[in-house]
């Protein structure tokens, strides 16, 4: 680390916690974002600006007017232009000297499941429950941390998926890939602005926290939040021993 990487990244240095063997490791670490929309916006930007080394980003969209009133990472200026280009240029504006990697494409299985070997830390945005499955299972196929977060209307939900501890529960055991789910879409029901600015920015720092080595995170808890109230509830939430996906990893402690 040189004399201008101790000067910008300073701030998170002086914390205790984090100090230059934490930005080391953030320097170092590899990150693979989900979803360039509401919830990939803050959580890129504030990845660019924490200094991860190797941020790679997925998405099949493209800027639309609609997604201005909630998706900071991109401008009017940048409307038709793929979502992943237009987040990546933020993202070196505010950081030119961090990897940015764009895939232009809808996540598939052989994509996730390359894209996530390489990963320390997943991130989940996206929009959708099939997405959604689909990553978890390539995170538990290669024991990868993933930090899953949703929002609609004025409520969210964030939650770290660790499967490097047999006992955290996966996205499947809490939201089973044969349940059947409505799938409520913004363009549809609308969302509050600053709850996918919240919901990101807790995912932000959730995987800026694993990266760096310092906890705990939220693994095997579940945050809701509450638009309305500005209010946040945690719930405990556990391993399904019968889970269609992660039900052959070994106990913990066995």
């Amino acid at each position: 680390m040189d004399d201008h990487d101790l000067l910008r990244y300073s701030r998170h240095i002086l914390l205790e916690e984090f100090g230059i063997d934490g930005q080391e490791r953030v320097s170092a670490g590899r990150v693979l974002v989900i979803g360039a929309g509401g919830l990939g916006s803050p959580v890129a930007l504030y990845l660019a600006a924490a200094g991860v080394g190797h941020i790679v980003l997925v998405d099949d969209d493209e800027v639309d007017l609609t997604n201005l009133q909630r998706q900071v990472a991109h401008t009017q200026a940048r409307v038709g232009q793929p979502k992943v280009a237009s987040a990546a240029q933020a993202m070196r504006d505010i950081n030119p000297g961090i990897a940015i990697e764009t895939h232009a494409v809808r996540a598939d299985e052989a994509l996730l499941s390359r894209l996530v070997a390489e990963a320390d830390v997943v991130v989940d945005c996206c929009d959708n429950f099939a997405t959604r499955q689909a990553v978890n299972r390539a995170c538990v196929a290669h024991a990868k941390p993933l930090v899953a977060g949703a929002a609609i209307r004025f409520d969210g939900q964030l939650s770290v998926y660790d499967t490097r501890d047999a006992a955290c529960p996966c996205y499947a055991c809490l939201f089973p890939p044969e349940a059947s789910f409505e799938e409520t879409r913004c363009a549809v029901l609308g969302v509050f602005g600053p709850v996918v600015g919240t919901i990101g920015t807790l995912q932000a720092s959730e995987a800026l926290k694993l990266l760096a080595g310092i906890g705990p995170s939220l693994a095997g808890k579940l945050l809701m939040f509450d638009g309305r109230s500005t209010g946040f509830d945690t719930l405990r939430v556990s391993r399904d021993p019968h889970c269609s996906v992660c039900a052959q990893r070994p106990q913990a402690g066995a």
